[in-house]
């Protein structure tokens, strides 16, 4: 349910930011649909390094993988805790995540962060053309 939830506040973030977009045309043909390729390759970068990240870090759908940086964090919280790692907290809600497939909201994420770098890029250059 809270996945479900989540995803539809990132959509919604998503229309929202997309909304106040306004089509212009380009002087030059030679390049028109560029922006298409260049915001998919931003969309599916993004998208692919955080749907990577979590079982890279050793959040898997197994457990936290020995030897990584998981199970570092997860010994620097038991520590701090008093010997046990608190429910809800960072390293539990990223288990979680790693265990539930959390990599799917991970990359949901991902592309937005990239399309949203690709907007800022864009909007740099056209000012810089300015």
């Amino acid at each position: 349910m809270r996945q479900k939830v989540i995803s539809i506040f990132l959509c919604y973030l998503l229309l929202y930011t997309c909304g106040g977009v306004e089509a212009h045309t380009r002087k030059d043909s030679d390049d028109s649909n560029s922006g298409f390729w260049d915001a998919l390759t931003y969309v599916a970068v993004g998208g692919g390094l955080l749907a990577m990240g979590l079982p890279a870090l050793g959040f898997t759908a197994t457990g936290i993988a020995a030897n990584s940086w998981a199970a570092s964090m997860m010994s620097w919280s038991a520590v701090a805790n008093g010997g046990g790692v608190p429910a809800g907290g960072l390293v539990a809600t990223l288990q979680s995540l790693g265990a539930t497939g959390g990599s799917t909201l991970m990359a949901k994420v991902g592309g937005f962060l990239g399309f949203a770098a690709y907007q800022h890029q864009k909007n740099k250059k056209s000012k810089e053309e300015e």
